[in-house]
């Protein structure tokens, strides 16, 4: 059974964003279904949490959770089910100021985070800690909190994360 992808956008953004819109690209190259959940309408992490998780517990495939910014912590949150297979956060907000869980566990999951050097929202010293603790793959780009300069990066690391976990 092939994985289904569902995207999580950041606060700010919205389900057809630029990062969402060119990672959907590569998914449908490569034939994977996805879903892209709007978000719009609460700003609560909490309450978003919830909507992703009703969503993953209609699922009957396996599931990579792809989300930025809130979303990332979002998919974060909403990952202990047994249908979540992996994830792939994007300047993911952890330690952050008003989100209820301090330290979300991805456990054994594959997890990759991409944060930028000079993110201004979210401190790149929480990504680096939250990746050493949980013992997850990093990687550091010289950008900001949107990643903006980085969608050709996203997207190559992104067809590698997948790929990857195709030959699992």
């Amino acid at each position: 059974m092939s994985i289904k992808v569902i995207f999580s956008h950041g606060k700010e953004s919205g389900p057809s964003g630029i990062k969402i819109n060119a990672l959907r690209a590569i998914c449908d190259e490569l034939d994977l279904s996805s879903e892209s959940i709007d978000y719009r309408g609460t700003d609560d992490p909490e309450v978003r949490a919830d909507i992703l998780s009703q969503v993953i517990a209609q699922s009957r495939q396996p599931l990579l959770l792809v989300g930025s910014s809130m979303g990332a912590y979002v998919s974060l949150r909403a990952c202990d089910n047994d249908h979540v297979e992996a994830l792939f956060l994007m300047a993911p907000a952890v330690y952050m100021p008003g989100y209820d869980a301090t330290d979300v566990n991805p456990a054994d999951r594959p997890t990759l985070i991409i944060h930028g050097w000079d993110d201004e929202i979210v401190p790149v010293d929480n990504a680096i800690q939250f990746a050493q603790r949980h013992h997850k793959e990093l990687l550091l780009l010289p950008d900001d909190h949107v990643l903006r300069h980085s969608l050709p990066r996203l997207c190559v690391e992104f067809r590698r994360f997948v790929t990857a976990l195709s030959i699992r």
